[in-house]
């Protein structure tokens, strides 16, 4: 089975924003769907965590050595396109678009295969999950507004994050953390993502502890990226003396990238992006490499249908998976695909068993998002 064509969707209309100082308007592209077509008729689709402009050019440049190569060898042709762009790519856009592409290859061997992703893997330990409600913080009123919608959509756990927490001072921090208990009450997991990676983090390790330490006594599962993501020596020490779990990851590209991090324990749960590390390929060999220095592994593919599903089939395949990142509400989640997820009464996944991924999206439902998408013959 050959590849013979690659759709390049961006996806416009319905994007989220992710909390950045300029923040995001519906009709900003930051995320990315592929179609990788055969000449069998079989499709495989992927996801790209960047801008459809950035994947275009990133196929540009990888469609000759694409063109043609067997659909049906995820990591052989992930790796092969990942060696040959060394100059431009280890990193970026480029290993982006690889990561989009090693989806669509691993969803297409999955239903060349009859089998799902997961079995391909190495097999199942577990057949649900967890999803977290991926929310940004806001006022007091207005956060216990959104916290209140998102435990009615069925989650058991919610993760706040980015502005204003940590931009303003300490009391309005911990203020909108008992806000935050008081509202969903002990029933409900809370998790909280500092935001770190944002331009021009202003706080260090001192900060991230005393924070950390407020958190613990709200019963908060996991502090996510408190400090700037190229802080190792600052991650070291903060995992080494915070009494709530440290998280992070999700800006690192390539198995390369997480090593120094796993093997200094510098988080106590790694976060793979499966959309932009490098897919599926790349995933399992950070997660068990996480599992080998006995770390928890919560996938980060959260922004998209496809992503979520590859994060459902990863996290199916990993014994020290615990959680998915499940952006709410989200119409590039729950807008495209011709079955919609569901969360059950106890407010887990079902992780689905069909071939490849799992999903299949709606051609008219994606048409709404992505008009027309840009295709390499």
């Amino acid at each position: 089975m050959k590849i013979v064509a690659i759709e390049v969707c961006p996806l416009t209309g319905a994007t989220v924003d992710g909390g950045w100082p300029q923040g995001h308007e519906p009709q900003e592209n930051l995320h990315t769907l592929l179609i990788v077509r055969t000449d069998e008729g079989l499709s495989g689709y992927g996801s790209c965590f960047t801008s459809g402009t950035l994947v275009t050019g990133a196929i540009e440049l990888l469609w000759p050595l694409l063109r043609g190569e067997s659909a049906v060898e995820p990591e052989r042709v992930s790796e092969t396109l990942r060696q040959a762009s060394f100059w431009q790519g280890r990193g970026g856009a480029v290993e982006h678009a690889i990561s989009g592409i090693d989806l669509a290859l691993w969803d297409l061997m999955g239903k060349a295969c009859s089998q799902p992703v997961s079995r391909l893997l190495g097999g199942n330990y577990r057949q649900t999950i967890k999803p977290y409600g991926s929310i940004l913080f806001d006022e007091p009123s207005a956060l216990s507004k959104t916290l209140t919608s998102v435990v009615e959509r069925g989650f058991k756990a919610i993760k706040m994050g980015w502005r204003p927490f940590g931009r303003r001072d300490r009391a309005f921090d911990e203020q909108l953390i008992r806000t935050a208990r008081k509202t969903v009450g002990d029933g409900v997991e809370l998790m909280v993502d500092a935001g770190g990676s944002e331009q021009f983090w202003p706080h260090g390790t001192n900060w991230a502890r005393n924070t950390a330490s407020m958190l613990a006594h709200y019963g908060i599962v996991w502090f996510e990226e408190p400090l700037p993501p190229d802080d190792l020596a600052g991650y070291i020490e903060l995992t080494r003396v915070s009494p709530v779990p440290i998280a992070g990851g999700e800006v690192l590209t390539r198995r390369q990238s997480f090593q120094p991090w796993i093997e200094g324990r510098a988080f106590d749960i790694v976060q793979p992006d499966c959309t932009k590390n490098g897919g599926l390929s790349e995933s399992r060999r950070i997660a068990w490499s996480a599992f080998d220095h006995n770390m928890l592994v919560v996938p980060h593919g959260w922004n998209t249908a496809v992503g979520l599903a590859a994060d459902l089939q990863f996290a199916a395949a990993i014994p020290v998976a615990r959680y998915v990142e499940y952006l709410t509400p989200s119409a590039y989640i729950e807008e495209i695909v011709a079955e919609p997820f569901h969360i059950d009464e106890a407010g887990y996944l079902a992780i689905p068993n069909r071939p490849g991924l799992g999903i299949e999206l709606d051609p008219d439902k994606l048409k709404r998002f992505c008009p027309q998408p840009i295709v390499f013959r």
